[in-house]
């Protein structure tokens, strides 16, 4: 299953908890309390904390999450990301927690096309209560594909919808981070396939709790520069995503990122968020992500 699969069929369950259907397993995450560490893990790898260390779901859907959740722990690592709801009980008896709620939206049909917008916002009302509830600090969204559409216009459709959310979430404490994704190899037409874009709806939107979500695997295939960039716009960069170039996978030396210089760049702007994981493991999953977590943890 790849990302957009992922999503498509953990929105599915989205829709059912803002109708109502889910609502057990809400009131379940919710009852439960934040899903921050109470007990340390015997045998946990100690870390420097100079970055908090995530890892994406979806990437290791092979596994099941209660051993995910275990073995992550085991690492150090502070965050299982991209989950729903129902999830998040099971990352906490772990120690835990979830960095990045699932997204409101898909990835082709979001925030840049009005006639989304209250099926988004009505989203938005469900799930953002839901995470401040259980200690989730941020949920991904997207702005959608272009379809013809000029960016200029996406932008101010994006900003017009999220001024509709924002308050909600400066009133909880949760933050909106849209994605930067590539157009070129992984989501063809995806609007916010460059920085401008993302930042002119962060400026347009105004508020403390809209941030990018800046994936440099994506933004190394669309602009490169990372670390310039990196430097000159971390105000607006609420999370950050890692995988190699090219292809996707292992952070390694088979790869033209150099990871250690880009955490330190991110460690040096004083980021306190998360560094999700979102690499594809062709190798043994467990065995990469360690050498992954290990490689950033500078």
């Amino acid at each position: 299953m790849d990302r957009r699969d992922f999503l498509r069929a953990s929105g599915a369950t989205l829709t059912l908890a803002a109708g109502g259907l889910a609502l057990p397993r809400a009131l379940r995450a919710q009852e439960a309390g934040p899903p921050g560490a109470t007990t340390t893990p015997a045998g946990r790898t100690p870390r420097k904390n100079r970055l908090r260390h995530s890892v994406a779901r979806w990437c290791f859907g092979g596994i099941n999450l209660d051993a995910l959740a275990r073995d992550a722990a085991a690492m150090g690592i502070d965050s299982i990301e991209i989950l729903g709801p129902g999830d998040w009980p099971v990352v906490k008896q772990h120690g835990i927690g979830c960095a990045v709620a699932i997204g409101i939206g898909g990835i082709g049909e979001s925030w840049n096309r009005k006639e989304q917008h209250d099926s988004l916002v009505q989203q938005a009302e469900s799930l953002i209560p839901q995470c401040a509830a259980a200690g989730v600090p941020n949920i991904v969204i997207f702005s959608g594909n272009s379809r013809g559409q000029d960016d200029a216009e996406g932008v101010a459709n994006c900003v017009v919808g999220l001024r509709r959310v924002t308050p909600l979430a400066e009133k909880h404490g949760v933050t909106l981070v849209m994605e930067y994704l590539n157009s070129k190899v992984d989501h063809g037409d995806y609007a916010f396939d460059n920085m401008k874009y993302g930042l002119e709806v962060v400026q347009g939107v105004g508020s403390d709790r809209m941030k990018i979500l800046y994936d440099i695997y994506h933004a190394q295939i669309m602009e490169g520069d990372v670390i310039r960039t990196i430097k000159d716009h971390h105000a607006s960069i609420g999370h950050y995503h890692t995988a190699g170039v090219p292809g996707r996978n292992e952070i390694d030396e088979t790869q033209e990122l150099n990871y250690p210089a880009i955490c330190r760049a991110i460690v040096e702007t004083g980021f306190k968020g998360w560094l999700g994981q979102e690499f594809i493991p062709r190798r043994d999953p467990m065995t990469s992500l360690r050498q992954a977590i290990d490689l950033c943890d500078v």
